[in-house]
């Protein structure tokens, strides 16, 4: 049996609690879609970094240089390579290169799931293998803590949703799972989401009444949105290696 439970970072999230199982940390908008892009696109690995300063002297130790990527307010820190939309972060930026990556959320979210055995990055874009992921790495009676980031300190309807979907690929339903009540809830909304049939437009109109998609729109970044409501487009899971403090990729049905 896996026991499902889904948290919010700042509202939900004890200290500690995902020790020994498996994390997987979401933030659709836009942390952790731009981290599946950026491996997807080749880079050869995602260093994330909590505090500006920080990822600014990762990126200089490393040879060769590491570009850096982020953001602060949702705009592009002074001085960076990279913002922090999954549009930038295109083959011919990022192939081959080490990205140093800090985020208003995303990365503090990553931070909070230290304790746990496993952790993952998951999004819209990669619901279905994380899904996948996470049902070959359990063990037996494991916990799997979904890990939504937020939006300064709120809850963001773009991760519940997406908490929901890897929920709904995980096929919870025919599997003898336990379910706690947030995250029952975020699979009914999900689901509900999903049931007009255009699921990406669907989700897209989501994203755009939530605080991180308002936020997006009104610094004339909504062309993020389908971006990272292009469900099941990139089939790898970002997975956090401690020994380098990277994450690296996985593909699907490793």
């Amino acid at each position: 049996m896996i026991h499902w439970h889904c948290h919010n970072l700042y509202q939900l999230l004890p200290s500690g609690c995902c020790a020994g199982g498996i994390a997987v940390v979401i933030d659709v908008l836009r942390a952790s879609t731009t981290i599946v892009t950026a491996l997807a696109h080749g880079a050869d690995r995602v260093v994330p970094a909590a505090e500006i300063a920080e990822a600014e002297h990762v990126a200089s130790r490393l040879v060769p240089p590491a570009l850096r990527g982020g953001e602060r307010g949702g705009v592009r820190i002074e001085g960076f390579d990279l913002g922090n939309s999954p549009r930038e972060y295109a083959a011919d930026r990022v192939a081959g290169r080490t990205i140093v990556i800090t985020t208003t959320n995303g990365t503090a979210a990553l931070a909070a799931s230290q304790g746990a055995r496993e952790i993952l990055i998951g999004a819209i874009v990669n619901r279905a293998a994380v899904a996948d992921a996470v049902r070959r790495l359990a063990r037996h009676d494991d916990h799997v803590h979904l890990v939504c980031a937020g939006t300064d300190g709120r809850v963001s309807a773009e991760d519940l949703l997406a908490a929901g979907a890897i929920l709904d690929a995980a096929n919870v339903d025919g599997a003898s799972d336990d379910l706690d009540p947030a995250a029952r809830a975020a699979l009914a909304a999900f689901r509900r989401v999903a049931a007009g049939g255009d699921v990406p437009a669907a989700l897209v109109a989501e994203f755009r009444r939530s605080p991180g998609g308002a936020n997006l729109v009104a610094l004339g970044m909504e062309a993020d949105l389908p971006a990272a409501a292009a469900i099941d487009t990139l089939p790898l899971v970002p997975r956090f290696d401690a020994a380098s403090g990277s994450l690296c990729y996985t593909p699907a049905h490793e």
